[in-house]
């Protein structure tokens, strides 16, 4: 028996541990409330400052699901670069359609950071009438309770909450793909990282207290990193308080995904990951199931175990664990998700390899690169 034999089997079931054990930590806070949280008789005030860019096939629902919160007092902050971008008209409509909601309508193209979508949002943080504020991407479809869920996991110590999306209504494979990204691959990674005492900072939701944010040098600080997220995590932990999630993390609906699109987005968060936390970055190539299975089976006969067999078991135990996690988080698991893990598995070697090698990237139209992290913006 060989010893490379027994290390290549004894990581593939090293592994697959794990994955069961990250699936375990991440069951507990992935679930959503059975019921929608009520808010306190004393609930705060809250401004939601959204940046909008562009129009996207479920725009309209996100932004009527925005007016339609389930909460005594909240403003909505619209925050645009441009007064000619199409989500301006979609956003006046909505506003003309809920007059009795505090909502503005903020335009300019100030360029504080290298960072597009916190250069929008800096406007409508400093046009915010309330000290809870949370920033909130426009493809967030925010369910009735949104408010609440978030505030419910501020904390004694908490520095920040937020909560990553999770990929709903995909209409292509594609998009399919990208719901295995999302869903029980990058939200469970973050809420077993939470589970260790070593929570991150999720930008599709954040959920900040106005004095925490200015005693760290203010909104312009999450312009010290390419990505404000990486930022607000390492403000949040220099202050001596934790990132934390919300219990129940909210729905992206997806829709038409073409695979470019799916690669563009997942080959840039990695680069951004590999930028801003490398250490923690570089054990990802360790979270393939693709590779696991491959492990196991090559090294099986060494032990005199049929590689069928194992094969089997190592598949069922790796994707039978993700699809328990998303029946109990209630999220999307159907056969086409489940192969769709596989494709995604078999992805994750070529994504982590591509942002060792690469800084550039593009977001919305807007020429990028990890290189620029703390550096404004130039035109």
């Amino acid at each position: 028996m060989s010893l490379l034999a027994q290390i290549v089997f004894g990581y593939g079931l090293a592994t697959t541990g794990v994955q069961v054990l990250s699936v375990a930590l991440a069951a507990r806070k992935c679930r959503r409330p059975r019921r929608p949280l009520a808010a306190a008789k004393d609930a705060p005030p809250v401004t939601i400052v959204q940046p909008l860019c562009g129009v996207e096939a479920f725009s309209e629902a996100t932004l009527e699901a925005a007016f339609a919160l389930d909460y005594p007092d909240y403003e909505l902050i619209f925050c645009l670069a441009h007064a000619d971008d199409p989500a301006a008209a979609l956003a006046r409509r909505a506003m003309e359609q809920r007059p009795e909601r505090p909502a503005r309508l903020l335009f300019g193209d100030e360029r504080p950071s290298a960072n597009p979508k916190l250069n929008n949002v800096v406007k409508g943080w400093k046009a915010a009438r309330h000290a809870w504020i949370i920033i909130a991407d426009s493809n967030v479809l925010m369910p009735r309770d949104y408010i609440q869920r978030l505030m419910s996991g501020w904390r004694e110590g908490a520095g920040i909450v937020c909560a990553p999306p999770i990929g709903a209504a995909p209409q292509t494979l594609a998009a399919e793909i990208e719901c295995a990204f999302l869903n029980t691959y990058e939200a469970r990674w973050q809420y077993a990282a939470e589970a260790c005492g070593v929570g991150f900072a999720q930008g599709k939701s954040m959920l900040w207290r106005r004095d925490v944010l200015e005693a760290g040098g203010g909104i312009e600080r999450l312009g010290d990193e390419i990505a404000e997220d990486a930022a607000a995590t390492k403000l949040v932990r220099r202050a001596g308080l934790r990132p934390h999630l919300a219990a129940g993390p909210f729905d992206q609906p997806l829709g038409q995904r073409s695979w470019a699109d799916v690669w563009g987005r997942q080959a840039r968060w990695a680069r951004l990951r590999r930028a801003t936390f490398p250490l923690f970055f570089a054990p990802e190539i360790l979270t393939s199931g693709a590779l696991a299975i491959a492990a196991a089976a090559v090294g099986a006969g060494a032990f005199g175990f049929d590689p069928i067999r194992v094969t089997a078991a190592i598949a069922l135990t790796w994707y039978g664990s993700e699809a328990a996690l998303a029946f109990l988080a209630g999220w999307r698991m159907t056969p086409s998700t489940l192969f769709a893990c596989l494709l995604r598995d078999l992805c994750l070697p070529w994504l982590w390899l591509q942002a060792w090698m690469f800084d550039d990237f593009e977001w919305r139209g807007h020429a990028m690169s990890t290189a620029d992290e703390g550096a404004p913006e130039t035109r």
